[in-house]
């Protein structure tokens, strides 16, 4: 089957009294409207990936993730819809979960192991799979080149230019493909990257390493809420309260950390008076499966 999904991810402006009263216009790039579980950055990253399995015959991908992988549930997907099977190999001790439960019914067989073992991903599928001459690795998170790639192409949709575009990080894959973006076309609108782990300024070499050029841009360190997957009190009322506003769902772990980023950072007037800022929503919003206690 051909490896082409049609894009819808329109921008939309989300109104708010502070914006209003900062002078500033702030939009959201619905990436999670592309498909309802292979959404946002997942799909992106993807695409070139299973582009390039299919160029080489492989019909067997192999990746790789947490309990409550977003990535491995959209692989799951993926290869469902476009006719390849598909392994995730799943760190920590057996577990079943939501998020599991619908990567199996995609298809995908689980493997689960030891979060040692876990370290070498490049060992583990040649362990398990070495021998598979049909068997195609997927880095955890889809971070690779291809993915950054898939990313990119994200610019190239804009019909307006911003002052600002705002991404949530947690591979750099995401935030390196945007970047790449801005530079194919020359815009000098500034990046701004929350990463979501806590000590997150080694996120500069993820991101670093697949930029097609050097550039420069802007990592916001404080907003991790104790770490990935982390939560606080805080967050959460924030998030309850943009779903009630907008309609527009997001989840804990990523976009609500990097709406917090923003709306924080207007009202401490970071912002210039008539910038236009884009935050863009990745997806991920099957997160929250993992997350319902913490509401």
């Amino acid at each position: 089957m051909n490896i082409s999904l049609d894009i819808y991810s329109p921008v939309q402006q989300i109104k708010n009294e502070l914006f209003a009263g900062k002078g500033i216009e702030v939009f959201i790039k619905r990436d999670d409207l592309i498909h309802p579980i292979i959404s946002g950055n997942k799909w992106r990253k993807l695409k070139y990936a299973l582009k390039q399995a299919q160029a080489q015959n492989k019909t067997h991908l192999v990746t790789f993730g947490g309990a409550y992988s977003n990535h491995l549930l959209a692989t799951a997907a993926a290869a469902a819809k476009f006719g390849f099977k598909a392994t995730g190999i799943v760190r920590g001790e057996e577990v079943q979960n939501d998020t599991l439960f619908l990567c199996k019914l995609h298809g995908m067989q689980l493997i689960f192991t030891d979060r040692d073992s876990y370290r070498d991903k490049q060992a583990l599928f040649n362990s398990f799979f070495g021998h598979d001459e049909q068997a195609f690795f997927i880095d955890e998170g889809g971070a690779s080149a291809e993915g950054a790639k898939g990313v990119s192409e994200l610019v190239d949709e804009l019909t307006d230019t911003y002052h600002h575009i705002f991404c949530a990080c947690g591979t750099g894959t995401t935030a390196a493909g945007i970047i790449n973006g801005l530079t194919k076309h020359q815009l000098s609108t500034q990046f701004n990257a929350i990463p979501v782990l806590k000590n997150g300024g080694f996120m500069q070499g993820e991101i670093d390493r697949f930029l097609t050029s050097p550039t420069a841009y802007s990592l916001h360190l404080d907003y991790h809420f104790g770490g990935y997957g982390k939560t606080t009190p805080q967050l959460i009322q924030f998030i309850k309260q943009f779903v009630a506003d907008t309609g527009i769902l997001i989840e804990p772990i990523y976009i609500g950390k990097m709406l917090y980023a923003l709306y924080d950072l207007a009202a401490k007037d970071h912002f210039a008076p008539g910038s236009k800022i884009l935050a863009i929503h990745s997806g991920g919003i099957w997160g929250l499966l993992g997350m319902k206690d913490k509401f």
